[in-house]
C-alpha cells in the first residue's frame, strides 16, 4: 500500500509522489523512480511488478508523477515543460524526503530527467536508465528520429484519431486515452521536449542502461554507454513498451542497487 503525497515546485506546480516501505537504519538509501511520457508511476513502475520487487528486496520506494502526468497539476502552457523542469523538480522532491542521497531510475523521458539530474546532483549513489539510446548524444534527449514530435502533438490534439498515419505517435494516443491522461498537457511537453547537451561525462554514478532490443527510441544503446564514465549495458526483449515487462527489467534493478 503507498502512501500518497505532494509537494509544491520551484515555480509553484502541485506534484504528486507515492511512497513504500521504510526507511533503513543506516542501510541503503531511498530508491526514486521517474516514469516515462504518457506513464505515470502506477503505469510504469506499479503495474510492472518494479515497486513490489524493490519492496520485497526491504528497499523504500519514492515514485513521482511529473507534471502534466498522473495526479500532478497539468498546465498547458509548454513553458512550463521540459525534462531540465522536471529534473529541477527531482530536487525539490529530494529536499521534501530530506534525502541526502538516493538511487534513482528513470525509463524513456524518465532516463532524460535522471541524467540530467545526476549530471549536476551529487546526491545520486546509483543510477538506472532504461528506454534511450544514441539520441541522448545525437538529439540531445529523447530520440526524435523513431517518433517526430509534431507527430506527437497531431496525435495527441486531433479529434479524430483514426486519420493519424504514424504508428508509433497512435501507440501515445492509445495510451494517453487508456490512462484519462490531460492530451493537452501532453502536447506541451511535447512541444517543449529538452534539446541539449547534457554532460554525460560528469555523471559520478555506477550507471545500468537498460534497451528493449527491437526499442526504436532505444537505438544504438552502445554509443550512450559508452560515453558515461561508469556504464554498464543489458539487452532486453522487445520494443519500447514490451521490455518493460521483460522480467529481467525488474531482476536487473533491484541486483543493480543493491
Amino acid at each position: 500500500m503507498s502512501n500518497a503525497k505532494s509537494f509544491k515546485t520551484w515555480d509553484g506546480l502541485e506534484i504528486a509522489y507515492q511512497e513504500w516501505g521504510e526507511a533503513q537504519a543506516g542501510g541503503l538509501p531511498p530508491v526514486v523512480l521517474h516514469h516515462g511520457f504518457v506513464a505515470s508511476a502506477d503505469a510504469n513502475w506499479v503495474a510492472t511488478g518494479v515497486v513490489d520487487a524493490l519492496t520485497t528486496a526491504g528497499r523504500r520506494v519514492i515514485a513521482p508523477d511529473a507534471r502534466g502526468h498522473g495526479r500532478s497539476e497539468k498546465p498547458h502552457d509548454p513553458d512550463r515543460y521540459g525534462e531540465d523542469r522536471m529534473a529541477r523538480d527531482l530536487a525539490v522532491l529530494l529536499d521534501t524526503i530530506d534525502a541526502q542521497q538516493i538511487d534513482l531510475v528513470g525509463y524513456s523521458m524518465g532516463a532524460i530527467v535522471s541524467l540530467l539530474f545526476a549530471s549536476t546532483d551529487e546526491r545520486v549513489r546509483r543510477l538506472v536508465i532504461g528506454g534511450v539510446g544514441s539520441g541522448v548524444i545525437e538529439c540531445g534527449g529523447v530520440d526524435r528520429r523513431a517518433v517526430p514530435n509534431d507527430a506527437i502533438v497531431e496525435a495527441l490534439t486531433i479529434a479524430d484519431a483514426s486519420k493519424l498515419e504514424v504508428p508509433e505517435a497512435v501507440a501515445f494516443r492509445r495510451l494517453a486515452d487508456a490512462l484519462g491522461a490531460d492530451r493537452e498537457a501532453l502536447a506541451a511537453q511535447a512541444r517543449s521536449v529538452y534539446r541539449g547537451e547534457i554532460a554525460l561525462g560528469r555523471i559520478s554514478a555506477p550507471t545500468l542502461l537498460l534497451a528493449g532490443e527491437t526499442d526504436p527510441l532505444a537505438i544504438r544503446p552502445r554509443v550512450l554507454a559508452d560515453a558515461i564514465p561508469e556504464a554498464t549495458l543489458e539487452m532486453l526483449t522487445g520494443n519500447h513498451i514490451e521490455a518493460l515487462g521483460d522480467p529481467r527489467f525488474r531482476k536487473s534493478i533491484v541486483n543493480f542497487l543493491a
